[in-house]
């Protein structure tokens, strides 16, 4: 078993100290015991598994995921290899840390449910492979953004108040809007990145449902800033219905509402 040896610099910030690794380094490795987790600030890490005798890639990650919270979760040893793919830097968080990270910013916790989610989807699809019940690679049912079919739009569409900027909802019954994040692979609907330049919009800020030719907008699980119709605050989880030609603001971005061209 390689042995893992942490550089660490100065603190990044109040919440954890910066790591770095070189190429080919693992930061740990299966079965090895931790007690913290990592949130990648420069470079690339895989995880790998060990499956039968060969050793597979489960993922590569980037700037701004994470990894290693299993340990931190359940106190258990690591169930995989995390290795820089390239010279790395990594924020290393505790339990205690961790902790209050979730405290202050409930938008976190829901993030990594919804990571764990996908990653048990491959898991599931890496180990049907190795017994020979498909011939699917680990991560082929989770298209790439480049991968994604086109989204098709109908005439309804969010005009944006300050730039007259135009988010066309999605000719489904249900469009989300948030911010795009290519790290996780979330790419809603409505992406209003372009003109949020405050990032007041979470990642899946609200969901936009289209029934019976009303409309309505729910604000997500975790969602931090707010979605407000006419002017009120919405509950979270609650649908509201709005009409052709209100206020709908998600965070700090105001657009109005047309149902039609």
């Amino acid at each position: 078993m390689v042995k893992t040896v942490f550089k660490t610099t100065r603190p990044q910030s109040p919440d954890g100290l910066i790591a770095s690794f070189e190429a080919g380094q693992d930061i740990f490795s299966e079965g090895d015991l931790g007690t913290e987790m990592f949130v990648i600030h420069e470079g690339e890490i895989e995880i790998i598994k060990r499956v039968g005798d060969e050793d597979r890639r489960l993922t590569v990650l980037g700037h701004g995921d994470f990894f290693g919270e299993m340990s931190v979760l359940e106190d258990l040893p690591r169930t995989a290899t995390a290795r820089a793919v390239t010279d790395a830097k990594v924020l290393t968080i505790d339990g205690s840390t961790f902790d209050q990270m979730l405290r202050k910013n409930p938008e976190i916790a829901v993030r990594m449910m919804r990571k764990l989610s996908r990653r048990l989807r491959e898991t599931d699809l890496l180990l049907r492979e190795a017994v020979g019940s498909g011939d699917v690679s680990p991560t082929s049912e989770m298209p790439t953004a480049d991968e994604s079919p086109a989204p098709a739009y109908g005439p309804e569409r969010l005009e944006h108040i300050g730039s007259d900027t135009v988010f066309r909802l999605a000719a489904g019954e249900e469009t989300t809007v948030g911010r795009r994040d290519p790290v996780t692979g979330i790419m809603p609907d409505v992406d209003l990145t372009p003109v949020d330049d405050q990032r007041s919009i979470s990642r899946r800020h609200s969901k936009i449902f289209r029934r019976d030719g009303e409309y309505f907008v729910r604000e997500e699980i975790g969602t931090m800033n707010g979605t407000f119709v006419a002017g009120k605050r919405i509950e979270t989880g609650v649908a509201v219905p709005f009409v052709d030609g209100d206020e709908v603001r998600f965070g700090l971005i105001k657009t109005i509402f047309h149902a039609s061209e």
